[in-house]
Formats: C-alpha cells, structure tokens, sequence
C-alpha cells in the first residue's frame, strides 16, 4: 500500500517503541519522515534502516518539553520536504504510583513529557499543516484516560489531559482544514513494559498482571497501534475528527 505517498510526516519519540513502529510504517506507506527523539543516536539508526529500504526519513534531536526543540522540529520538516502534512505527537514517559506514592518530580515529568509535549507539538505544528493545506495531527493517549488502572492515577491524568486536548483542538482548527485525533492504546508490549515493572518486587508477576488484563490475554502490539496511525494519516480518515481511537484487546468493553 502506498496511500501516504507523498505525505510529509513528524514522529515524535520515533528512536524505539510505538513510534519506531509508526515511522516504519507510514514509510512502508510512502510517507517521507523526520524522527524526533531525545535520543538522537538511537533515532539515526531507525532513519538509516529506512532509508536501506528504500524510505526517505531524517532524524532530529528533540526534547518535547522545550519549546525551542520543539520549534526547530516542525521548521526542520517544512524545510526538509517543503511543508508538513502529518504530526504524530508519541513521545511519553509513565510511572507507576497512586497519588500518594507518586513523587512531585515523578508527577512534573509525567505532565512534562506527555501533556506540554503534546500542547507544544499541536502549537507549532497545527500552523504549519494548515499553510499545507491541510492534514492530520495524531496524539498517543491511552487506556488509562478511559478506565481506572491500578498504580497509575498520574499517567491516567496526563493521558486525560492528551484526550481532552484532542477533542478541543480538533474543534478549533476543523475550519483550517487540521483533523486532530488521538490513539487510545491498551498495554503495548514496549520497553516502557520493562521499565515500569523493573521497579515491582516481583516484576514478572507484573508483567504478567499487565498482559492477562487485555481480555484477547495479551499484550498489543507496537505494529497495531502503527496500522492506526497509518489509517488516521491517510485521506480515509477525512471524516474522523476529535476522535479516540482505541486499540486495546477489548480492556473498555468490560
């Protein structure tokens, strides 16, 4: 499949996880990308594969919480490739804490990375998708906006906060011709997954608790939520405006 053909795409948190995978994809598709990551070493080597495969992609160190990064980014791509069509704002941490357990740093990084990362994302990029006459903005929102999950009330807020923005912005710049949309994912088997249990007593059992409460048994997977995003990138998705899209073995139909 080709529908992405000349789209011109930004993939935020794009060195490993589910923005690996969505770079890949919309490359597959056509799609010429730059990979934004803190880790810009990392964020190289998934562009060099790209373009062995015959894709067109460049990376960009980028730090979502700055403003400046963020800036320089989305002038990267419109100089790159002459405009922007697609912004996928991916890039999050999590933690695992109720809010007593949580930290005051853990929160602050929590609502850094994921809510001022996408609110900068959408601010420099929904400008320059509508000077491109228009296209889509992506933002990664979660399960944990939907229904309560055990150890996780400060990355169910930010992850609230994402979808709320969503809708609104999807309000705002319908008339600009910007289609603004979120992905709702259930427990992606990523090396957050890792992270987050390394830090229980027992952390299989953990995983394990993780995988066993999608209702398919088990986890989603990274390539899942890329088909996805392919889908609301391309023009199919004319019509999905301020929507959730949920992805998540079956974890909100209980």
């Amino acid at each position: 499949m080709q529908r992405l053909r000349g789209k011109r795409v930004v993939v935020t948190g794009a060195a490993n996880g589910i923005g690996r995978a969505i770079a890949l994809r919309l490359t597959e598709e056509g799609a010429r990308v730059v990979l934004a990551d803190v880790d810009e070493e990392a964020a190289g080597a998934v562009a060099a594969g790209i373009g062995e495969s015959g894709g067109e992609a460049v990376a960009q160190k980028t730090d979502v919480t700055r403003n400046g990064d963020v800036e320089a980014l989305v002038r990267r791509a419109v100089s790159e490739w002459g405009g922007l069509d697609v912004m996928v704002n991916n890039a999050g941490v999590g933690v695992a804490g109720t809010a007593v357990t949580t930290t005051q740093e853990e929160y602050e990084r929590v609502m850094d990375v994921c809510v001022r990362g996408t609110f900068l994302g959408m601010k420099h990029a929904i400008p320059a998708v509508a000077a491109s006459g228009g296209g889509s903005v992506i933002n990664m929102s979660s399960v944990a906006a939907l229904v309560g999950i055990v150890d996780r009330a400060v990355y169910s807020a930010a992850k609230g906060a994402i979808l709320a923005m969503t809708r609104a912005s999807a309000i705002d710049h319908v008339g600009e011709g910007v289609r603004v949309n979120c992905i709702a994912p259930g427990t992606v088997d990523t090396p957050w997954v890792a992270r987050i249990t390394s830090g229980y007593d027992d952390p299989e059992g953990a995983r394990a608790n993780m995988q066993a409460r999608q209702p398919h048994g088990r986890f989603v997977t990274p390539e899942e939520i890329a088909a996805m995003a392919a889908y609301l990138a391309s023009d199919e998705s004319a019509s999905v405006i301020g929507a959730c899209m949920i992805v998540d073995g079956g974890v909100t139909a209980r």
